[in-house]
């Protein structure tokens, strides 16, 4: 896990050595181990190590294979990196290292820009050519790791973060009109290519982007489940789904127990992440796992911890478990700034400054940790998925269900300069009219796990950790799972509540009690319950010079939030309050 950035020239120039270093700078905390910069004429690369697979120098980056005529710059973990090691030795090949980053440039040399689909992980990477000048930018199939895009003059910057591009200067930092409707509707989740920003893109997940030196640019989706069962598992029985479940998951948990590093857990004490202990437990013998959690104080009704049932899971398993409290006045509040700075994009999610502390408090004793995000939408557990198994359900029912406002309230919300079309509903509307999906369910399922997932709590997790350096990994999101998932009918995901499947396959590996446990959230109640020192602090952003003079929002529309936040409540259960305050607040944050 670490942090990459490059340049590329089109107008003659060199690739500037300063904007390469000012990159790197800017993303220390994902890569705290190591530096690197490399640069040949009109490319160079720059990179930030976090070591966990060969902690050798003989596998810093940006690595170059002199013999090949490649150079790599890469964020993220290959699985099976030894598996492929193993093939490419058979072929011929030589390796000077003893980890995935080499096998990823004898691979790329060996099969092409099509090598993405033999790899089992996580991972962007940047590959340059040597003898053709080509350079080869991809991103694994669920968007686990990021990166994003910047045309400057004459040039394209690319990097881990858009900290990292800010940093360089030269970028268009308007908002996107169509990002920031996305922002305010869709939970803050601004599906690639577009950021909340004009002047930065991302690279969509399961994306390859081949740059020609002359700028020629061709882009290639390599990965697209179909989110139906085939002919020949129709047959199959409930029981015979479960079996599969569990049996892919042990798998994808095991991938990702490689390392040169301990691994630990993110344990909620949910379903999901206690699961995953079990599995780990399993295949280890449970000897010195740790397992973190994190809580808060409960405000009214609202409770802030779900410590009784990690606990549960805990104890029965015998892990080395930490509970972190967090007491919101004293930690939470002058936590925020530097949690919102740690945010490549604006995420309204409360759960991100639960994880932003969590993880300062793990990456004092671990550097990998498994985390259980991703179930709720792969396996169906949201509370909206019911109403869209009714034979009529459409995508309006869909977004009745998830939208943040209405467009009429978009429209009161927003500020003269930001009120445009209903850019939700059009992309909610191609994005279910796409082949590969025929009920509505299975449309708002494939939605929410390859668009909403992955801008939402995959980049919030993402985030949120390598702000302390640390690596995590979810089994969730093992693609064989996923396409898995996507084959099961949709009836033995959503019943019971949501996870049907996935619960029964459970039952084999930890205790009913968690399995049968009201649904819970990883709660933050300060944030959606706004109220005094919290309260004092939004209207502090809101109230600034800088935030009423930008006028993205309406004045009377903001005013009515503040009058009474608790009022004022979207869907999901967020606030609408902190919502608006956390765009602003990010702006400010990063000086825009």
């Amino acid at each position: 896990m670490c942090g990459l950035a490059g340049e590329i020239r089109f107008d003659g120039g060199y690739a500037s050595a300063v904007a390469l270093s000012a990159m790197a700078d800017a993303m220390v905390t994902r890569g705290p181990d190591a530096a690197g910069l490399f640069q040949q004429s009109r490319l160079g690369l720059s990179h930030r190590r976090l070591s966990i697979i060969d902690l050798s120098d003989r596998a810093q980056q940006p690595m170059v294979d002199q013999t090949l005529g490649l150079a790599i710059a890469y964020n993220g973990a290959i699985y099976n990196y030894k598996e492929l090691r193993t093939d490419l030795q058979a072929l011929g090949y030589q390796f000077f290292s003893d980890g995935d980053t080499e096998v990823i440039l004898k691979a790329f040399h060996k099969w092409g820009a099509a090598c993405v689909e033999r790899f089992h992980g996580m991972f962007a990477f940047a590959i340059w050519d040597r003898t053709t000048g080509v350079v080869t930018l991809a991103r694994d199939r669920l968007g686990i790791k990021p990166m994003y895009l910047a045309e400057t003059k004459g040039a394209l910057r690319f990097a881990s973060n858009m900290q990292a591009l800010l940093a360089t200067g030269e970028i268009d930092s308007e908002i996107d009109p169509v990002a920031f409707h996305y922002y305010m509707n869709f939970h803050a989740v601004v599906p690639a290519p577009r950021t909340i920003l004009k002047g930065v893109r991302k690279l969509p997940p399961a994306t390859t982007l081949t740059i020609q030196p002359d700028g020629k640019r061709e882009e290639r989706v390599y990965w697209a489940p179909t989110y139906a069962t085939p002919e020949d598992e129709r047959t199959l029985s409930f029981d015979d789904w479960k079996v599969r479940v569990l049996d892919s998951l042990r798998v994808a948990v095991r991938r990702r127990l490689v390392a040169d590093v301990p691994v630990g857990v993110l344990l909620s004490g949910g379903v999901d992440s206690s699961l995953i202990t079990g599995l780990i437990a399993e295949e280890t013998g449970g000897v010195g796992l740790e397992t973190f959690s994190v809580g808060f104080e409960t405000v009214g009704n609202e409770r802030g911890d779900e410590f009784q049932y990690s606990d549960v899971i805990a104890k029965h398993y015998d892990t080395t478990h930490h509970q972190i409290r967090v007491n919101s006045k004293d930690r939470l509040l002058p936590s925020l700034p530097s949690c919102i700075a740690a945010m490549s994009e604006p995420m309204v999610s409360h759960d991100c400054i639960g994880f932003y502390l969590l993880s300062q408090e793990v990456a004092k004793r671990v550097k990998v940790v498994q985390s259980g995000q991703g179930a709720d939408e792969v396996f169906g557990g949201y509370h909206w998925y019911p109403p869209l198994m009714e034979p009529n359900a459409t995508v309006d029912d869909y977004a009745r269900l998830f939208r943040d406002r209405d467009h009429a309230d978009f429209l009161a919300a927003a500020g003269p300069a930001m009120r445009d079309g209903d850019h939700t509903a059009d992309f909610l509307a191609k994005a279910f009219d796409a082949p590969g999906a025929e009920r509505t369910i299975d449309k708002a399922l494939r939605l929410d796990t390859n668009v909403m997932l992955v801008d939402d709590p995959v980049k919030r997790v993402d985030n949120m950790t390598m702000a302390w350096g640390l690596e995590a990994r979810v089994p969730f999101l093992d693609h064989d799972l996923v396409e898995l998932a996507a084959r099961i009918p949709a009836e033995y995901k959503v019943a019971e509540g949501g996870k049907h499947v996935l619960k029964e396959a459970a039952r084999d590996v930890i205790p009913a009690d968690v399995i049968d446990r009201p649904k819970g959230y990883f709660p933050v109640p300060a944030l959606k319950y706004i109220q005094g020192d919290t309260l004092d602090y939004v209207r502090g952003v809101l109230d600034a010079p800088v935030a009423r003079e930008r006028g993205l929002f309406n004045r009377e529309y903001v005013d009515n939030l503040l009058a009474n936040p608790e009022s004022h409540i979207t869907n999901l259960g967020g606030s609408k309050l902190w919502q608006v305050c956390l765009l602003e607040s990010w702006l400010q944050t990063h000086g825009l």
